[in-house]
């Protein structure tokens, strides 16, 4: 008897669960990627490993690591920060601050958030650098990204100020997002806020860039960015219900562009998908052959509840199969692992669900045995020599 790889059909009820894949996302963008969060499911993915000029969206790694220095005592909220005149002289988005400044560090990170401050981003870097330059904090923050796993930034500045090297991936930007909601929460409202008034020194310059801040539709964060290399991009986050979609997109043309693709991204993610929970604790999925046992067959069950994330167009079914190596030599345990439901919806990650027997199967008697064996025979001769078993 030969003991070989096995594919079956998931049960009927699986498949009634499952769903056709939504339609892809034409996206306008030169490389995005978008996440769902909640599940870790990636919903689009175009050139998101590609390093590319962020622009301002970099900001995020710099309020990373002073966030960092907040929670481990280095910085405080209420730390007054001078201003050096390397700082004073950036141009582009700025806070307007000077060298007669001392500056509150919540006041800088509110001026990074929401008025994209450049000459923020340098008086931080300066104060955290190891040798009290921006260059050596840019050091410091390519480090930290290789830490995180974001294996495709290289930092030059604090800022994103255009350079050479100064570069990000889209999925390195939607990790690094993640990371600044889950390790700080208690910053993280700061990304929504629409408005800051420095001082008084502004006018002109008070507002939140993000445009989806407005829009009543989840949206609480994070960063836009423009330089003329980079084009028009912005790093995303909006919730509905208990999901939360996190992205990050680069290359559009304008403003306008940047606003209607962000606002297209996030509907399309909340809209076309859903949780749903595809397979129940111990029901069984499937039945496995056994050989030589006291049953014929076993059942498949998970050992706890799957949901997924998968398309909400209800008009077919998604590939969903169990595999296995067998039939399955008795004796059988309950609980014993014996095989892989594999759900691969197209467009959307493959899943692979640990399947146990559902109960255990004793080793049939020798008259069991026997009768098997008997059977096996009598089909290897009725099938002829070329059949092998």
């Amino acid at each position: 008897m030969s003991f070989l790889p096995r594919r079956l059909l998931a049960s009927a009820a699986v498949f009634a669960l499952l769903a056709v894949p939504a339609s892809a996302f034409d996206t306008r963008a030169k490389a995005a990627f978008v996440l769902d969060q909640t599940t870790g499911t990636v919903l689009l993915a175009k050139r998101a490993d590609e390093a590319l000029p962020p622009a301002s969206m970099s900001k995020l790694m710099t309020l990373y690591l002073a966030f960092e220095a907040i929670r481990d005592g280095r910085l405080r909220m209420e730390e007054k920060l001078p201003v050096s005149s390397h700082a004073m002289s950036y141009g582009g988005s700025t806070m307007f601050l000077d060298t007669t400044d001392r500056v509150k560090v919540e006041d800088l990170l509110r001026g990074i958030i929401v008025l994209s401050g450049n000459d923020a981003c340098a008086v931080i870097a300066e104060t955290l650098s190891p040798n009290g330059t921006e260059r050596g904090f840019a050091q410091l923050m390519t480090q930290r990204a290789q830490q995180l796993g974001m294996t495709s930034s290289s930092f030059r500045n604090a800022s994103g100020w255009p350079a050479d090297g100064h570069v990000m991936s889209m999925r390195d930007l939607v990790l690094l997002a993640t990371r600044l909601i889950e390790d700080f929460p208690e910053h993280y409202g700061m990304f929504s806020e629409k408005t800051f008034a420095f001082d008084g020194r502004a006018p002109g310059n008070v507002k939140n860039r993000n445009p989806l801040l407005a829009l009543g539709i989840g949206a609480d964060g994070l960063k836009t960015g423009h330089t003329r290399e980079a084009g028009y991009g912005l790093v995303g986050s909006a919730k509905n219900g208990d999901r939360r979609v996190i992205f990050a997109i680069t290359g559009l043309d304008s403003e306008r562009a940047r606003a209607e693709e962000s606002e297209a991204i996030v509907n399309w993610a909340f809209r076309q998908f859903a949780e749903q929970t595809i397979v129940t604790k111990d029901k069984a999925v499937a039945d496995a052959d056994i050989w030589l046992g006291a049953e014929d067959k076993v059942g498949l069950v998970s050992t706890k509840d799957i949901t997924l994330l998968l398309p909400v167009n209800p008009l077919g079914g998604v590939k969903a199969e169990v595999v296995y190596t067998g039939p399955i030599e008795a004796p059988v345990e309950q609980g014993q692992k014996l095989a892989e439901l594999i759900i691969s919806p197209e467009g959307l990650p493959e899943t692979r669900v640990p399947l146990v027997a559902e109960k255990a199967v004793a080793g049939g008697g020798f008259m069991d045995r026997m009768l098997t064996v008997s059977q096996v025979l009598l089909k290897r001769l009725q099938d002829g020599p070329k059949e092998q078993m």
